[in-house]
């Protein structure tokens, strides 16, 4: 306790004139409980002593005062109740003495500038509380200014739960993260040191929480509960309703605000998990419609259950596939996505694909090599896109279980039907060419430099080529889309017919500058008579073209800093920088079911790389490229996705080709001449599977394949992207903006719809925003539920990019002359997150949960 307000009065007693002729102060304080006795020792007077009386030296008192000290000012301390007249000893000293009275309730009120004396009766039931200094600590650092008993217990609640400010739900926040109910720290010190009655009543008032034997498992029952009636469509289990709280609205705001809040959230799930058990709700859920719980996020189990459905519709073949997207869109916003993240990516996944294969499989008809190249770089690709999310997301599941079926039926579409049927109509289309690689109307990859790169050179502006080893069109397109999202500059994707084989001694090999490309006896691939394997090589068939050039590794340039990477590519204005880690990954047999994974590598790859050239080297010109794409497909091999060649003397061999200048008949094999690369002349044949089989190879590792004529190996990527330094917006990445569209401003009811607005569609340049809505009151504490935007709709359709959102403000009284405030935050934003604050009125006439 602190003493000061007591040694002030005091000192104050003590230096007042003396009067009647008395020569100096005595003052008795009887202190009836003995509250101040363990701090009288630490009482320090300046002009007076200190004697503190007992049974045994009430003579030696006396004997002090009047005999052995009679010029000293005294305090006399007594941690008892005066005695009566007859028993005072001391009766005497006492007439021609002053007395001193207070209680520990009147200094702390002193000290805490309480005036209101009708408080002193709450302030004496805390005295235990009071009577430690961290205690009386906290709760004086709170500052509180207008005194009320109601803002006593909460301050006293809230000291004993460590809370840096008072607030009865932070109270209650307190209670309910910790895992047991039973032995609760924060519980077990309001019963000790506060008053668990006030704790109870303030549950009562707020969150109509009232029992006769109250606990905290009830009470967070009632809160959860009442959060699901308050989203669920269908009727709630007869034995849930007696937990149905009066007060909805502020139960919704207040688990709203819990299971949103960054340093709760994970609190929040402990105990709806616990929760969740004791009521069995999986034992109801299972005859509820998902319609009826599509908005429901209190508990898991809702997410668990709709993925479980999702998933045996998909199996069942039932095909409603936009009622499966929205679904997945409405659980976007809950609070358990994340946890089930990737369950459904997984389902969304393969709803893209078989609702890509349902629309194009019949479409997949006889057409000319260049009706199909275009056709896959216009559509076809984005089943290869699907089926390589799926298992980007699948492999990351922990309960691989769950989704098994389903991955089993993505595989059978992926491969027996679109692989399938694809490569058998590729292939006979290809058919058409003679044996002559050859597609009219195409740029071939053996053309790159001439075509893409060399105008640079001629114009006498620098280029840097990046060539990512196995980086197919399909996800090159994907890789292209997030540049254009990631840079301010212009982004566009072309394709070109790829060599054969498809493997990386050609393909590396036809993306040099050359006047000729020959394969010698050894199948070494030669660039204008140099070895075109290895980057040293590669440097020297480059200075050829140009003196200014440079070949290198991405890994040794990686780890550059500004000032080595300005040095490094100092004065060059043609580099060739070799990536390798698609192919690294998938032709492995040991990693060769990463190479998804490998993908998204890459793109995180590609893109550091990209930022640094552009910032630390003021690239402009940059070109992205392949050698070679890949087909994968993550199911058993089976006998009928091989071909038996046997042994061939003098070629070259290779899973999915063979290179031999003696003619090969072999069933089931398209053959080619390789005159289309190298000198006229050449006898040097190319054969390869029909479609997408494999040669019958000894060894592990065939799931991942490349070097055949497949338009995933073959149809090449040129990405070609233009850093924009200029101040012109044309190119500058921006979120889309969102709008509130409701004209009104004005809130009447508890339970408020407001409609938003995504003004424009995601496109080019054009990318998400996420928002938190939720409204605040003038001192900027939330006074409603939680809402998610994410604007990130394509569509052209007004209707896709509306949001009627519903906003629940907690049941209390509203000052109509006030401001309140509808907060847009954006949550990815680091520094300023407010996207938007409206201001509102809020004129509720009747404060209660009619709405409901």
């Amino acid at each position: 306790m602190d003493l000061k307000q007591i040694k002030t009065l005091l000192e104050d007693a003590f230096n007042k004139e003396l009067t009647d002729g008395k020569k100096r102060h005595i003052v008795f304080w009887y202190d009836d409980d003995g509250e101040f006795k363990e701090d009288i020792d630490s009482l320090e007077l300046e002009n007076a002593k200190i004697l503190t009386l007992s049974d045994n030296n009430i003579f030696f008192v006396k004997y002090q005062l009047e005999k052995a000290d009679t010029q000293s000012n005294y305090l006399i301390y007594a941690p008892f109740g005066k005695p009566s007249s007859r028993e005072n000893y001391l009766l005497d000293v006492l007439k021609y003495s002053m007395e001193f009275s207070t209680d520990k309730a009147t200094v702390i009120m002193r000290d805490l500038n309480v005036s209101e004396d009708s408080l002193k009766s709450t302030f004496r039931k805390y005295i235990k509380f009071f009577n430690n200094k961290d205690r009386y600590k906290i709760f004086k650092s709170y500052e509180i200014e207008n005194y009320t008993e109601e803002i006593i217990d909460v301050a006293v609640l809230s000291a004993l739960c460590r809370l840096p400010y008072p607030d009865f739900d932070e109270v209650l926040r307190v209670l309910l993260m910790e895992e047991d109910f039973k032995s609760n720290k924060y519980l077990e010190a309001i019963e000790k040191f506060g008053r668990t009655d006030v704790l109870w009543k303030l549950a009562d008032k707020y969150y109509g929480y009232t029992d006769h034997e109250p606990d905290l498992e009830k009470l967070a029952i009632l809160l959860l509960v009442t959060n699901v009636s308050y989203s669920l469509s269908g009727d709630i289990p007869e034995n849930w309703r007696k937990y149905i709280s009066s007060k909805k609205a502020d139960c919704v705001v207040f688990l709203s605000n819990f299971m949103n809040h960054s340093l709760y959230s994970e609190s929040y799930d402990r105990l709806a998990n616990n929760i969740e058990e004791k009521l069995k709700l999986s034992e109801y859920i299972k005859n509820w419609e998902v319609e009826d719980y599509i908005r429901c996020d209190t508990f898991k189990v809702f997410d668990e259950t709709i993925v479980k459905k999702l998933k045996e519709q998909l199996v069942a073949d039932i095909g409603e596939f936009e009622k499966y997207r929205d679904i997945i869109q409405e659980r976007r916003t809950k609070h358990w996505y994340n946890l089930y993240k990737y369950e459904y990516e997984c389902i969304y996944w393969a709803i893209d694909l078989f609702d890509f294969w349902k629309r194009t499989g019949s479409e997949i008809k006889q057409y000319s090599p260049l009706e199909f190249m275009e056709k896959y770089s216009k559509e076809y690709y984005k089943i290869d896109t699907a089926y390589r999310k799926f298992y980007v997301s699948f492999d990351r599941l922990s309960n691989k279980e769950l989704l098994m079926e389903l991955k089993d039926k993505v595989e059978n579409v992926y491969v027996n039907g679109y692989l399938n049927t694809l490569s058998i109509k590729w292939a006979d289309s290809l058919e058409t060419l003679k044996e002559d690689w050859k597609i009219p109307g195409m740029i071939m990859q053996k053309d790159f430099y001439s075509t893409y790169i060399k105008p640079f050179n001629n114009r006498g502006e620098r280029v840097f080529v990046i060539i990512s080893d196995g980086l197919r069109f399909e996800a090159a397109k994907e890789f292209c889309d997030l540049l254009n999202r990631e840079r301010k500059g212009s982004t566009e994707i072309l394709y070109m017919q790829g060599s054969i084989p498809s493997n990386t001694s050609i393909g590396m090999a036809s993306l040099l500058p050359h006047k000729s490309i020959s394969i010698d006896e050894e199948f070494k691939v030669y660039v204008d008579d140099i070895d075109s394997k290895g980057t040293g090589n590669r440097n020297k068939i480059l200075n050829n073209y140009s003196k200014e050039s440079l070949a290198v590794q991405f890994t040794d340039i990686v780890d550059m800093k500004r000032d080595e990477m300005r040095k490094f590519f100092s004065g060059k204005e043609l580099i060739y920088i070799y990536h390798n880690t698609v192919d690294a990954r998938g032709d492995n047999d040991k990693t060769e079911r990463e190479v998804f994974d490998a993908v998204e590598e890459a793109y995180k790859e590609l893109m550091a790389l990209i930022n640094d050239l552009v910032n630390n080297v003021s690239a402009t010109n940059i070109v992205v490229t392949s050698d070679h794409g890949f087909i994968y497909k993550r199911g058993n091999l089976t006998e009928s996705d091989k071909i038996t060649k046997g042994s061939i003397e003098d070629a070259y061999e290779n899973r999915r080709f063979v290179l031999s200048t003696k003619p090969l008949k072999l069933e089931g094999t398209m053959t080619f001449g390789m005159e289309y690369l190298l000198e006229p002349g050449s006898n040097l044949k190319y054969i390869s599977p029909r479609g997408i089989n494999r040669f019958k190879v000894q060894g592990a590792g065939a799931n991942y394949v490349h070097g055949g004529t497949s338009l995933q190996e073959i149809l090449i990527p040129v990405i070609k992207f233009k850093n924009d330094r200029s101040k012109d917006r044309k190119n500058e990445l921006r979120k889309v903006d969102v709008k509130l569209t409701s004209i009104t401003r004005k809130i009447t009811n508890t339970i408020s719809y407001l409609e938003f607005f995504q003004t424009e569609k995601i496109e080019d340049k054009r990318i998400p925003l996420r928002l938190k809505v939720y409204f605040v009151d003038e001192d900027n504490n939330r006074i409603s539920n939680e809402n998610i935007i994410i604007a990130d709709s394509k569509s052209e359709n007004y209707e896709d990019r509306s949001f009627r959102e519903k906003f629940v403000l907690k049941n209390r009284k509203y000052d109509k002359t006030k401001k309140y405030y509808l907060v847009m935050e954006d949550e990815e934003e680091t520094v300023e997150k407010i996207y938007e604050r409206i201001p509102f009125i809020i004129d509720i006439a009747i404060s209660d949960d009619f709405g409901f």
